[in-house]
């Protein structure tokens, strides 16, 4: 029993008297790196430094672009040679098939000259078939036989429908040339009505003028009779 009772109090004497642990120095992300591993494995499998996995991915994104620029200048010196091959044979085939015409025109140059009546029968055919009438004419007795019954009724009926179209537009236009010319007379008539109000009041400002005047040269010749320095100067504000 002594000894079961002694032993707590030796413990926690022991406790108090150990010493307390330190805390442990911090580490550098460097140390860690480069410390070796536990039971005295290599630590070359550890993940690199992101500062080593930034560099690989600049270095690999440099040669990719490096390598596409190159395939990109090759293509195109490719295509350029090509170009530059190809190039002569489509000037010289050009150049072939411009001879081909010209001697063909040259043909038929020579040909109408031999044989007027035909240069002018070719001519006229031409000349008729370049205009609108001839040609529908032609083709009404010509491929226009060949039609039905109910592709001429369509086409009658759309030309039908057509001419009706225009009719309404030359109405509409009609009818807004007619309400021009109704505002254009409107104001013609109050242009000219204005005119003959100002040309009246014009003569009676005229008259006015006149009845002054006459008023003006009463009063003067009446302050020459008077003979005295008032009248003079009266008869200098009159002719003013």
């Amino acid at each position: 029993m002594a000894e079961t009772d002694s032993s707590p109090s030796s413990i926690g004497e022991e406790s108090s008297s150990s010493p307390a642990p330190e805390p442990a120095s911090p580490v550098s992300m460097a140390e860690m790196y480069s410390l070796p591993s536990i039971n005295g494995e290599d630590t070359s499998s550890s993940p690199p430094p992101p500062s080593a996995s930034l560099a690989s991915m600049a270095e690999n994104f440099q040669r990719s672009a490096i390598e596409s620029a190159r395939t990109v200048q090759h293509n195109s010196t490719t295509h350029f040679r090509t170009f530059q091959n190809f190039l002569p044979g489509a000037v010289s085939q050009y150049r072939t098939y411009e001879d081909a015409f010209f001697n063909k025109v040259k043909d038929g140059v020579m040909v109408a000259r031999e044989n007027p009546a035909i240069g002018v029968g070719l001519a006229v055919s031409t000349a008729l078939l370049v205009m609108r009438g001839p040609r529908r004419f032609l083709f009404r007795h010509t491929l226009g036989r060949f039609q039905s019954e109910e592709a001429r009724y369509a086409s009658a009926e759309k030309n039908v429908k057509d001419l009706n179209l225009s009719v309404d537009l030359l109405k509409k236009e009609s009818i807004k040339l007619l309400q021009r010319t109704a505002l254009a007379e409107k104001e013609m008539k109050y242009g000219h009505s204005e005119l003959m109000n100002t040309g009246a009041q014009l003569q009676r400002l005229a008259k006015s003028s006149y009845k002054a005047e006459a008023r003006a040269t009463d009063l003067i010749d009446r302050l020459r009779d008077i003979p005295s320095r008032e009248a003079l100067t009266l008869r200098a504000e009159a002719s003013l």
